[in-house]
């Protein structure tokens, strides 16, 4: 499996992803603490990516995402943005609905 296949099993696979430096519990860089500390406030579980232990996808999901820098939050598939966008819509209380609604479709397979 290619490094773009691996990363775009890992958007399709989960409702709200992060790519980020670390882990929530650890996180490595300042904008990845404040990225986890959101939503976690936003009381949904999440998955992540720690991309410092993962250089592979840390060189090829910018050219993917055509987004340069991490961290990179995913829900439903799509690319919602990294820390300001991410912080913004918190404050407005967009990404608690776009939370609140992630996982509430689930995707059928095609059998």
């Amino acid at each position: 499996m290619s490094i773009e296949e691996t990363i775009k099993e890992q958007i399709d696979s989960n409702s709200i992803l992060l790519y980020m430096k670390g882990s929530p519990e650890q996180p490595q860089c300042g904008f990845s603490a404040q990225v986890t500390q959101v939503l976690m406030a936003c009381g949904k579980r999440f998955a992540f990516v720690d991309i410092l232990s993962n250089p592979e996808i840390r060189a090829t999901l910018p050219k993917i995402s055509n987004w340069p820098t991490f961290p990179q939050l995913y829900i439903e598939g799509e690319l919602v943005g990294g820390c300001d966008i991410i912080n913004e819509m918190y404050e407005k209380g967009e990404l608690q609905t776009l939370i609140d609604n992630a996982g509430d479709t689930e995707k059928q397979s095609a059998e």
